[in-house]
């Protein structure tokens, strides 16, 4: 009881930074909105440059915003300290987290992407998103056993999900699993009737 009253008072503490933190200036706000003008002609420069020049480093939403832009211009070094800073100020943040999954990825930073995905697990079980690619990064790894078991919990979750039926079809496959793997490519082919993946899966199985 005494942990559960603890965390409550964080995240009232957070959520009152937060309101704080959200009282902004101007010219801030203009800031934004050239941001989005400029990041809607796909000019990510001017978008980040606009931000920057009127930055607050004690801000989420200046950070998250930047990593976004930083992530699409390229500089992946710069987007992962911005989406850090934000995960920093507001630990519990799943959209930090998918965000700073962006420029990891970029980078082929996949252990840190994997214990990402287990942190957003951890405060959410049945996010199918981070259960999906977690799959994908034992999938790669041919991880067979570890993959099937994320991608069971997609299909378990959403039964007619096209990937996660997908996967979990071919991961089957190749833990040698043909009846299951069959049924799944069928249930697959429903969604994706000329599916070449599946069409090639199920030639496999003959």
């Amino acid at each position: 009881m005494e942990s559960m009253i603890k965390k409550q008072l964080l995240i009232l503490l957070l959520l009152n930074v937060g309101f704080v933190r959200a009282q902004y200036s101007d010219a801030v706000l203009r800031a934004f909105e050239k941001s989005y003008a400029f990041e809607k002609e796909r000019d990510f420069e001017q978008a980040s440059a606009y931000l920057s020049a009127v930055y607050q480093a004690d801000s989420y939403e200046f950070n998250i915003r930047l990593g976004w832009l930083e992530y699409n211009i390229g500089r992946f070094q710069k987007s992962i300290g911005y989406y850090r800073k934000a995960l920093h100020l507001l630990p519990y943040s799943e959209e930090a987290r998918f965000g700073l999954i962006l420029p990891l990825s970029a980078r082929g930073e996949w252990d840190e992407v994997a214990q990402l995905y287990r942190e957003v697990l951890a405060n959410s079980p049945g996010n199918t998103r981070a259960l999906y690619h977690l799959g994908l990064i034992h999938y790669e790894r041919r991880e067979w056993t570890q993959a099937a078991r994320f991608f069971q919990k997609v299909v378990d979750l959403y039964p007619f999900d096209f990937d996660g039926l997908h996967m979990l079809a071919w991961t089957n496959l190749r833990l040698g699993k043909t009846r299951e793997a069959k049924v799944l490519f069928n249930k697959a082919l429903l969604w994706s009737p000329n599916n070449v993946s599946i069409r090639e899966g199920l030639e496999l199985l003959k």
